[in-house]
C-alpha cells in the first residue's frame, strides 16, 4: 500500500525487452541498504517489485523490476523509454504518516490530459477517464495520478480537473505535463467499493 506522496524521482537509465517482460533499471536516491529484493515501489503509481539492488551508479542507487504483460497493457510503462523520469514511492510501514490517500498501485488505466493552465499560484489540470470508471471520481474526492494523490476539484461527465501547487510540480514529474499526454489512473479504494455494493440489492 501506498499514500500517493511522491519521495524521489528516479531516472530511468536501461530498458531491456526480455519475451513479453519490460526490464526497467531505475536510478534514485533511495539508500540502498534499505530497500529488499521483492520490495514494492510505486513507480508513477504503478506497483512494481524490485529484482536487484545496487548500491552506486549515477545517483545512490540503481535497482531493477519487470514489468509484466498486463502491466504493459494498461498503464504508461508500454512508452516508457531511458531517460525518462519517475515519480517514486516506497511502500507503508506501519506507524507511518498517512499525508494522502490510501493507494493499491493497482493502475485502472490511462488519464489524459485535456488540457493544463497555469494561474499563478496553482495550475489546472483537466483529465479525461473513460466512462465506465468516470463513476468512482467525485469532487472533493481523492484520485491518484501517476502516483501523486491529488484532490478532485470539478467534475463533468467523464472529464475532471485538480489543482496542483507550485511545490508538487516542483518535486514531482508534474512540472513537464502537458496537454495530450496520458498519466496513469488509479480510482480511490473507498469509491471502488462502495459502487461494488451499490450493485446488489439490499438485504430484506
Amino acid at each position: 500500500m501506498f499514500t500517493g506522496i511522491v519521495t524521489d524521482m528516479g531516472d530511468l537509465v536501461k530498458v531491456e525487452r526480455k519475451g513479453e517482460v519490460k526490464t526497467l533499471t531505475v536510478a534514485t536516491d533511495f539508500n540502498a541498504a534499505g530497500i529488499d529484493i521483492g520490495a514494492s515501489i510505486a513507480h508513477a503509481g504503478v506497483c512494481l517489485t524490485v529484482t536487484s539492488v545496487t548500491a552506486g551508479g549515477p545517483r545512490a542507487t540503481l535497482f531493477t523490476v519487470d514489468a509484466a504483460p498486463e502491466t504493459l497493457a494498461i498503464t504508461t510503462v508500454a512508452g516508457w523509454d531511458e531517460g525518462r523520469r519517475i515519480n517514486l514511492e516506497r511502500s507503508l510501514k506501519m506507524g507511518d504518516e498517512l499525508g494522502g490517500h490510501m493507494v493499491s498501485g493497482h493502475v485502472d488505466c490511462t488519464a489524459k490530459v485535456v488540457s493544463r493552465e497555469d494561474l499563478g499560484t496553482t495550475t489546472r489540470f483537466v483529465f479525461e477517464v473513460p466512462e465506465k470508471l468516470a463513476r468512482f471520481v467525485a469532487a472533493k474526492g481523492s484520485v491518484a495520478l501517476d502516483g501523486t494523490s491529488l484532490t478532485v476539484n470539478e467534475v463533468n461527465g467523464n472529464t475532471f480537473s485538480c489543482l496542483l501547487i507550485p511545490h508538487t510540480l516542483a518535486v514531482t514529474t508534474w512540472g513537464g505535463v502537458k496537454a495530450g499526454d496520458t498519466v496513469n489512473f488509479e480510482a480511490d479504494l473507498m469509491a471502488r467499493y462502495a459502487a461494488r455494493l451499490a450493485e446488489f440489492p439490499r438485504a430484506s
